[in-house]
């Protein structure tokens, strides 16, 4: 039996935002049993903790979909940081405000967000550079979420694959109408995959509408059928992204540009997402996004 923790991420009341579920101390747990474990949590991601390999460090983080293993989420380390924050110790350490988790996409650094002393969040640092991918045809993008290629927008950018450590293809609608009535087909999803993906089931869609007269203001959904998760309410790795590439398309800002992503609405699990884009000499040099969270459910876990 292991402990487990699950968490709402992205929110500041139970039931909203993106349910996260943390194994503390996933020690005992067999390779072979991870996957089956976040399948049967069957959460968009299920965080599995272990110490680190370099003892400056917090902790080792893996992460799974139900599927499969990724190199890195937003809303598993927040998730992950708030309960560890929360805990007496990592690992026989005592809790630092400052964390550091080891993961597949790098060194992750995060901040623990308190109110009155208590941990209330976490902003969490993108591990990687802003990498630019191959444009995406907005008729593919349309297919893949049951709309027509006129309500992609494009006078800003074409659809694009985007990362700052887990790849996407970000793409901008014409109006919160086409929002709402996006809908996945997993079909266009694999047919898509096979054309642009180097791993075709990975395939996924971060949508958005400005809300505002310029990108400080977004609502946003997010579509992965083929990782099982057929809309995602908060995803954070997707926010950073998008909110650094749509940094380095602002030519103007030299600071920090501060974008603020409503998702997960349409689904009734409302998320705020706060991304924070800093840039020197035109370009994009760090990503870090930041949310609330709230403690659902603790008990223990069976995996023999």
């Amino acid at each position: 039996m292991v402990d487990y923790v699950t968490v709402d991420v992205f929110t500041q009341t139970v039931f909203g935002g993106n349910p996260l579920a943390v194994i503390p101390d996933a020690r005992s747990i067999p390779e072979g049993r991870l996957q089956l474990i976040a399948r049967e949590f069957n959460y968009s991601e299920t965080a599995f903790v272990y110490p680190p390999d370099d003892p400056a460090h917090t902790a080792r983080v893996r992460i799974f979909t139900p599927t499969d293993e990724i190199p890195f989420a937003g809303h598993p380390n927040v998730g992950t940081a708030f309960v560890l924050g929360r805990s007496d110790d990592v690992f026989g350490k005592p809790i630092a405000s400052e964390m550091v988790f080891e993961e597949k996409a790098g060194l992750v650094r995060i901040d623990l967000l308190r109110d009155g002393g208590d941990v209330v969040g976490a902003r969490v640092l993108a591990p990687q550079r802003l990498e630019l991918g191959q444009e995406v045809e907005g008729q593919v993008v349309a297919n893949c979420v049951g709309l027509a290629a006129g309500d992609i927008a494009t006078a800003a950018h074409a659809p694009r694959i985007v990362s700052v450590g887990l790849p996407i293809v970000v793409a901008e609608l014409a109006n919160l109408e086409a929002l709402a009535a996006a809908r996945p087909n997993a079909d266009a999803f694999a047919q898509a995959g096979a054309r642009y993906w180097h791993s075709g089931d990975r395939f996924s869609t971060y949508l958005y509408v400005r809300t505002g007269n310029g990108v400080e203001n977004l609502r946003a959904r997010m579509f992965a059928p083929l990782s099982n998760i057929p809309e995602d309410p908060a995803t954070g790795s997707a926010a950073a992204a998008l909110g650094a590439f749509l940094g380095s398309l602002d030519l103007e800002s030299e600071s920090t540009i501060r974008v603020t992503i409503t998702q997960g609405v349409e689904m009734g699990r409302p998320s705020r997402i706060e991304v924070d884009v800093e840039k020197r000499g035109g370009q994009v040099e760090r990503v870090s996004i930041a949310g609330y969270c709230v403690p659902v459910m603790r008990g223990h876990l069976r995996h023999t």
